[in-house]
């Protein structure tokens, strides 16, 4: 893989609604501490990723398959210097609960109960979806989505644990959180926010990591990007989405959006439009 450089396409396909599709190729890429709404099902195809998740660092290679749930903390880095590539679906949590429902017996909301699967058969399925997309074969890519999902499901699939406030930490971290979303693009000091809350700032950080597994500001940028995403798929331009979250200028955005999204907002944007145009450029393929 020497002499390659790195390249990401992060696309829909019209024909998968709620899904997000990923192709990648990264060498010195690193993922800072971030969440998804949908659930992430990466096959790896090309070298190691590393990725830190439920307190310790999770390796995943070829013919294997990175699983997160969502609202999940974690982060990505290559296992190496010749980098990893990897395809990748992100299904939303109401697809993959119609999925379990109609083909598992699992009961409540369903998620994966391992970080890391070694399945060749399930990485290729992965990347014959996004082949299917590519190729416009929506009976295909809908067909080889739902078999893949099933049977990681079946594999290591389990109901996901409900997240409760139990203690009057949590119950300050979910508060804190709420404020956060609401004045996220005027958002309070630490030691402003604690006093609003009725604590004191460590007690708050240490409470907000505990309930979300990053402090809140941490959250907040993930938070920021999360909104940007939802801004420019509705169509709103790159520099009018970063100002209306917060971000100072549409460089503060372009540099925390890649970090966590892996391609930069403009780019995220033309892709997700012009998928199914058939003028645009050849796909990247793994």
């Amino acid at each position: 893989m020497s002499g390659e450089r790195e390249r990401a396409r992060h696309w829909r396909y019209a024909e998968l609604p709620g899904v997000d599709l990923l192709r990648a190729r990264y060498i010195s890429k690193t993922f800072v501490r971030h969440t998804h709404e949908h659930f992430v099902i990466a096959a790896i195809s090309q070298g190691v990723e590393i990725f830190h998740h439920g307190g310790s660092d999770q390796y995943a290679g070829p013919g294997s398959l990175a699983l997160v749930n969502p609202d999940t903390s974690h982060t990505g880095r290559a296992g190496g210097p010749e980098g990893w590539r990897y395809g990748a679906v992100y299904p939303s949590p109401c697809l993959v609960a119609e999925i379990a429902a109609e083909t598992t017996g699992i009961r409540g909301a369903p998620g994966f109960t391992s970080p890391v699967l070694d399945d060749p058969y399930a990485a290729e399925l992965v990347h014959r979806v996004l082949r299917a997309a590519d190729e416009g074969n929506a009976l295909a890519a809908d067909t080889l989505l739902r078999v893949a999902v099933t049977r990681l499901l079946r594999r290591t699939g389990g109901p996901l644990p409900q997240r409760t406030v139990r203690s009057a930490g949590g119950g300050v971290a979910a508060r804190a959180r709420a404020v956060l979303e609401e004045r996220m693009d005027r958002p309070p000091t630490l030691e402003r926010l604690a006093t609003e809350l009725g604590t004191g700032p460590f007690a708050l950080l240490r409470a907000f990591r505990d309930a979300y597994g990053m402090p809140p500001h941490t959250w907040l940028t993930d938070a920021r990007v999360r909104r940007v995403r939802r801004l420019l798929d509705d169509g709103t331009a790159p520099a009018d989405a970063a100002v209306a979250v917060g971000f100072t200028d549409q460089p503060h955005l372009n540099r925390h959006f890649t970090r966590i999204v892996g391609v930069p907002p403009g780019a995220y944007q033309r892709e997700r439009k012009n998928v199914q145009d058939p003028t645009a450029g050849p796909p990247y393929r793994r």
